[in-house]
């Protein structure tokens, strides 16, 4: 009886112990596609911001530049780490390293420095913060996930900053360059487009 009794019990904590794991399965498998594929894109997105962060430190000429490469490097570091936390317990594997796509942009932002550096990364900046401000709002709304919505909504406000401080940087160096050229209108007195605001609208 007592043998009996042992084997009910191990097929009872095994047949648990599968129910559990079908259980975890089939929560992990009610991640909409939409809110995964949102993680996902979050998450290279945001490896991209803190490897640029990290550029603008060593290779961009003003303090702003500088300073707000480091807020980035803080803030998506931070928003990086829960969103991995978040991932893995609704096992989602998210991506370990950046895509082609990014990988080419950091590289060349890699050759870049000083003043050329500046005008470059605030108008990526600009296009890559009006895009996440835009796809944060939507899943703070319409996400299916209520943790994914939580810290969606969560994180949108940080987002918002940086969109706000960045396209006053960008309002800034227009204004700087701008001035610059038409005291120089010898040379057709027209500014930039990397460094203009309105550069920035074909994005």
């Amino acid at each position: 009886m007592r043998r009996v009794a042992v084997y009910v019990m191990a097929a009872a904590m095994t047949l648990a112990m599968a129910v559990d794991g079908h259980a975890q399965s089939a929560g992990a498998k009610k991640m909409a596609l939409a809110d995964e594929k949102f993680m996902k894109a979050a998450a290279q997105g945001g490896k991209a911001e803190v490897e640029l962060g990290r550029l603008a430190t060593e290779h961009g000429s003003s303090d702003a530049v500088k300073q707000f490469g480091n807020r980035m490097v803080t803030d998506h570091g931070k928003a990086n780490d829960e969103l991995a936390q978040l991932a893995q317990q609704k096992g989602v594997t998210l991506p370990s390293d950046l895509d082609a796509s990014h990988r080419r942009m950091i590289d060349r932002f890699s050759k870049l420095s000083g003043d050329e550096f500046d005008r470059a990364y605030i108008r990526e900046m600009v296009k890559d913060h009006d895009k996440d401000v835009k796809e944060f709002q939507r899943e703070a709304q319409r996400a299916k996930d209520s943790d994914l919505k939580a810290w969606a909504g969560k994180t949108l406000p940080t987002v918002q900053e940086h969109q706000q401080q960045i396209r006053q940087m960008s309002a800034s160096a227009g204004k700087a360059t701008g001035g610059r050229a038409s005291r120089g209108s010898s040379s057709g007195g027209s500014a930039s487009p990397a460094t203009s605001p309105s550069g920035s609208s074909k994005y």
